[in-house]
């Protein structure tokens, strides 16, 4: 236990606490900033096992604030979940790690969080954030909510039946949609939510439940901000996700987006239930212009645009924000 020891020494841990953690299984959905740090961070504590699922791949704009990452991850174009996977596994050989490169629907969520104790959200959409608030209800899995953008940060602990869920906090207090695709982020900002992530979560795995805060925080680390929010009174009998008739509306809507707009980054998302062969394809696009392609995808330049395929049939149109010009150069360059 030398390895846990200054952890172990913490009195609130302890080798009780240690041992726990050591079986715990955390489930995080993405990997950019608050989710590479989280996993980091757990995997450093000696969690059992961690999944972790993101659907993009590392670019030069992220390694400010993307702490597990390097130079050699973007000039392969490794997708996120796989270059932290490999991090993670040199951090400590000792924790299981599952790494899912993919836009998760509510079925590949549901297999995911079988065995899971615990779901920390570090995705960079609502609309995912709602899947996720949903599912975690239907499992009665807690799970710990965390958003970031420009120097604000905000996260609150839900507690399947017994705090207010997602869908109720919308009403109730200042959710910000701005993301750092859109408003910029600093690191200092990242690093304040991903604190309270982890302390939050370390609380629910070790079993301390007393000590989770009950509280919804939001704070604003430039213009010296930092308030929380009693919302107990939030949690409604009405809602559609933790009420008292559930009918989880996000997982519903979750299978019907096929094309969307990635908010800030002049880009489209592609989705086709259609799994690749990204050998075939990159033979076939060979002189259509220059063919990047790794285990995982393939990236090609067409004219102004950098298409990018994934194998589990996902495209992203780099250089347009047009749900209708994007689909043009799908079929043009994908057939």
């Amino acid at each position: 236990m030398e390895r846990y020891s200054r952890q172990i020494l913490f009195k609130h841990i302890g080798k009780e606490g240690q041992k726990r953690l050591s079986q715990k299984h955390v489930f995080i959905l993405g990997c950019g900033a608050l989710g590479s740090a989280n996993a980091e961070n757990l995997v450093r504590a000696g969690i059992g096992k961690l999944t972790i699922a993101d659907r993009d791949y590392v670019e030069l704009s992220n390694l400010h604030r993307q702490q597990l990452y390097t130079e050699k991850d973007v000039a392969e174009q490794m997708p996120k979940a796989i270059a932290a996977m490999q991090k993670l596994q040199e951090i400590n050989g000792a924790v299981e790690i599952d790494a899912h490169v993919a836009d998760v629907s509510p079925n590949m969520l549901s297999s995911m969080l079988e065995t899971a104790d615990l779901v920390i959200d570090a995705t960079d959409n609502f609309d995912a954030r709602l899947m996720l608030n949903d599912i975690c209800h239907q499992r009665r899995i807690p799970w710990i909510f965390g958003s970031c953008a420009g120097s604000t940060g905000m996260t609150f602990t839900v507690l399947p039946g017994e705090t207010p869920c997602l869908q109720c906090l919308l009403d109730s207090v200042p959710v910000s949609g701005a993301t750092c695709d859109s408003v910029g982020v600093i690191v200092s900002a990242v690093q304040m939510v991903v604190a309270h992530q982890t302390a939050e979560a370390l609380k629910i795995l070790v079993e301390d439940y007393d000590h989770l805060r009950t509280r919804f925080v939001a704070f604003d680390v430039w213009n010296n901000m930092y308030q929380q929010w009693n919302v107990k009174r939030a949690k409604k009998d009405s809602c559609p996700t933790c009420g008292n008739h559930p009918v989880y509306p996000a997982l519903k809507a979750a299978g019907e987006t096929k094309t969307e707009i990635l908010c800030g980054r002049n880009t489209v998302q592609i989705r086709s239930k259609k799994h690749l062969n990204l050998d075939l394809l990159a033979e076939r696009l060979q002189e259509m212009g220059k063919v990047i392609k790794n285990e995982y995808l393939l990236s090609v330049e067409y004219e102004s645009y950098r298409l990018v395929f994934f194998q589990d049939g996902r495209t992203l149109i780099h250089g347009t924000d047009s749900l209708e010009k994007a689909r043009s150069i799908y079929h043009q360059v994908a057939g």
